[in-house]
């Protein structure tokens, strides 16, 4: 895969200006939010000791975390900075799995089979892929493809630089990066988490430095212009890590990790709409996040929808 240099357009946001320090607690309840069903996330994790991990956190009242299936020595220890969300579905008698990962200044792109246990499939060995450089800068990567009745309508990547800039690319039918614009303004972002995707925009979900917690609405149309709305003003600063999953027809499971202390908490969130968004705390996950990357596995780039906005 060919990458093609970035082309920056600024176009100023303000986002986190207005958000206020706050002391409470990670897992604090907030406004009630009904669930129709009992939703989970698919988990998964790069260790520092460059193992890949599969484990499905659910929320139930309380929370429970399932056996984590483990796959070894895949990335060079320590090397994997972050990842986009990674794919796994059943082929065969083994799961298909991959997705991008930035491991020093370079993205690559990782490839496997493995069985449900987690031992590698014999018959396909691991690809460890790179596809070009100039991440160093970088702090975030994700990547949102959008499909409709069986064809990929739209793919898009998008990459925070440590300066605040919000990079995009477009991503063609046999996988050449266009560069679709840039804003900056986004330098109070701690993390974020892709919860919309559609034919004509995306939308993540993403924290400040003073822990305030907003949605960025990026329509596809250039030139890039996002639009970002408050949703909470404060008690989101303790985390360093957001996983979001599908939950209903028009929620979001978050899971919201604290690194300094190791903790995973699960929230319920309604459909976006700014301040009105209704977030429930389902409570603290009984685990101990102590890996230093998480992501999202989908299990289908089909059925993988969200909506989330």
């Amino acid at each position: 895969m060919r990458r093609v240099p970035i082309a920056l357009t600024a176009v100023s946001v303000v986002l986190g200006l207005a958000a206020s320090p706050a002391a409470a607690t990670a897992g604090s309840s907030e406004r009630s939010a009904s669930t129709a069903a009992v939703c989970s996330v698919e988990l998964g994790s790069v260790t520092a000791g460059g193992d890949y991990t599969t484990q499905r956190i659910t929320a139930t009242t309380p929370p429970t975390a399932a056996a984590r299936v483990v796959t070894p020595n895949l990335t060079p220890n320590g090397g994997v900075r972050f990842t986009s969300h990674q794919l796994s579905y059943l082929s065969g008698s083994s799961y298909y799995k991959g997705g991008w990962a930035v491991i020093g200044s370079g993205m690559y792109f990782v490839r496997y089979r493995a069985f449900s246990n987690g031992a590698i499939d014999p018959a396909e060995p691991p690809i460890l892929r790179r596809s070009g450089g100039g991440w160093d800068r970088f702090t975030a990567f994700e990547n949102s493809t959008y499909w409709y009745n069986q064809t990929t309508v739209g793919e898009h990547r998008y990459g925070l630089r440590d300066d605040g800039t919000l990079v995009r690319w477009s991503v063609s039918d046999v996988g050449y990066w266009t560069a679709a614009g840039s804003a900056t303004g986004f330098s109070a972002v701690k993390t974020m988490a892709l919860i919309s995707k559609t034919a004509k925009y995306d939308t993540f979900l993403a924290t400040t430095r003073g822990g305030a917690l907003y949605t960025i609405h990026i329509p596809h149309a250039m030139p890039m212009k996002p639009v970002v709305k408050k949703v909470r003003s404060s008690t989101w600063q303790g985390f360093e890590t957001l996983v979001a999953a599908k939950c209903g027809q028009y929620g979001t499971l978050l899971l919201a990790i604290d690194k300094d202390t190791k903790a995973g908490y699960l929230y319920s969130v309604g459909h976006a709409n700014g301040t009105a968004t209704v977030i429930q705390s389902r409570g603290k996950v009984p685990y101990s996040f102590a890996d230093p990357v998480y992501y999202r596995w989908a299990t289908s780039l089909t059925s993988d929808h969200l909506n989330g906005e």
